[in-house]
């Protein structure tokens, strides 16, 4: 069986991804799309920017209720590490339902939930799996981030946590709380580096330092105000922050520091993990071991799983102290065992690390000719284009503000050219890519080349310059 996918068609000029539309579609379209808004709840969110009805999907691609195809770069936020209803991924579940298995076991244990532990233990960092236990949760990321709260209370008997400025751990209260949107803060936030918008006004390895000192300094003053915490949680790349990778030698600085203060180390892997960033695990770029780990997303082959993995040492609970109705999910473990070996067998986070390099390249050539792009960063298949409005003054005179409305048209006009983007980052200004890894050479230059014709389209609109003023090349009034 090939790694990647065979490459679809792909179109040259922008009208030839509009599709046409067979008898009936759009009104079947149209009228599923007016049924959502007026049922589900105002909270919906990836439904108002992308107003399309998937009914068909395979690898890369989505096929619309309209007729008309899409090269789909969000992959579930993450989840889809193998791409949409990928062979190796049918053929697991089939087997389970073909099989008479019970699909609905709580936590008991049976043969799919063995198969998937043995391969997701495989997978881990040398220095956890050796000693580890693991916790099935509820189905979402968010739910295996409140139980290893939950978990390092009980084994530390504190209550305190450390987390840090733009992460994002989910939408359930515990995880809000450690979230970087949090309104009512019950954790110590903490400087996440970063380079271009460095928090210290420095960036690099200087102002990595800066943000480790800080931390350094906030446990052992005693008048910090901050008593030592149940944990730290971090993200290895800040996804929702706005794809911003935590430099390696900063990494080790936290692990040093928590583990020489005896405080967990919870590392959130929900969107990082499984091949997305170039390592099976990110942590592994660093070479840390953290004492948690949190996982979901793609571990679950595109159904829903979560769990918390952790040293046996942290094993403080009593029986029943977290528990969940649907954490047995049998075709989520057979799906995601499936998924965990072949993206092992075949090498998929090396060609995450390639593919992702040579994606970073290009689009970093492409902002030396576009200044609204204010910085390209990423690891692996996890890339975020930040924009910005290189014209207008800001606070931080070392860079300009973000352009939210360019990148709110700009993910339009990828729409419109057949490619579906997320936004993320402070004020939703980074423009964020998480394609399968499964994705082809081909299907990557497919990829950028919509992107930089729905970039250069959304700054005509939104930005015309002087010269398509005077020649008439910005739109009319609709």
């Amino acid at each position: 069986m090939a790694v990647t996918e065979p490459a679809p068609a792909v179109p040259s000029a922008a009208h030839a991804y509009q599709g046409e539309r067979r008898a009936g579609e759009g009104a079947a379209h149209e009228g599923i799309l007016r049924r959502q808004s007026l049922r589900e709840s105002a909270a919906r969110t990836y439904a108002r920017s992308l107003p399309i009805v998937p009914v068909r999907a395979r690898g890369l691609t989505i096929e619309g209720a309209d007729g008309r195809r899409y090269l789909d770069c969000l992959s579930g936020a993450g989840t889809l590490a193998l791409g949409h209803n990928h062979p190796v991924v049918l053929e697991a579940i089939r087997k389970v339902l073909d099989s008479g298995a019970p699909l609905h076991v709580l936590d008991l244990a049976t043969p799919v939930k063995d198969a998937f532990t043995t391969e997701l233990f495989a997978t881990l960092p040398a220095g956890l799996a050796e000693n580890a236990r693991i916790q099935f949760c509820g189905p979402a990321g968010t739910d295996a981030v409140e139980a290893a709260l939950k978990l390092v209370r009980t084994a530390t008997g504190r209550s305190g946590l450390l987390s840090f400025t733009g992460a994002y751990h989910g939408m359930t209260a515990g995880a809000l709380n450690a979230s970087g949107g949090a309104t009512d803060v019950r954790v110590t936030r903490l400087p996440y580096p970063q380079n271009y918008r460095c928090p210290f006004g420095v960036g690099g390895p200087r102002g990595a330092e800066l943000a480790a000192r800080w931390t350094e300094n906030l446990l052992d003053d005693p008048k910090s105000g901050v008593t030592t915490p149940a944990a730290m949680i971090l993200e290895p790349v800040q996804g929702e922050g706005g794809v911003i990778p935590a430099p390696d030698d900063w990494m080790r600085r936290m692990r040093e520091l928590t583990a020489a203060r005896s405080i967990p180390l919870i590392a959130d892997e929900v969107q990082t993990g499984v091949g997305r960033t170039g390592t099976f695990w990110a942590v592994e770029h660093s070479g840390v071991v953290p004492d948690v780990m949190v996982l979901s997303k793609a571990i679950g082959g595109s159904l829903p799983l979560a769990v918390v993995v952790y040293r046996a040492e942290l094993d403080a609970w009593e029986p029943g102290a977290h528990a969940g109705t649907f954490r047995g999910n049998q075709l989520a473990m057979a799906a995601g065992a499936a998924t965990l070996a072949y993206v092992r067998e075949n090498r998929l986070a090396d060609r995450a690390a390639t593919l992702g390099a040579r994606m970073l390249a290009r689009l970093q050539g492409l902002a030396a000719a576009h200044p609204c792009i204010g910085d390209v960063r990423g690891r692996g298949l996890m890339i975020g284009v930040e924009l910005v409005d290189p014209a207008a003054e800001s606070a931080d005179s070392a860079v300009p503000p973000v352009d939210q409305a360019l990148a709110a048209a700009v993910q339009q006009e990828c729409l419109d050219r057949g490619l579906i983007v997320e936004l993320g980052g402070r004020h939703s200004g980074v423009v964020r890519l998480l394609p399968p890894l499964t994705l082809t050479d081909e299907q990557a230059e497919a990829v950028l080349d919509r992107f930089a014709d729905a970039l250069a389209a959304a700054e005509r609109t939104h930005r015309p310059s002087a010269q398509d003023v005077r020649l008439g090349n910005t739109p009319g009034p609709a």
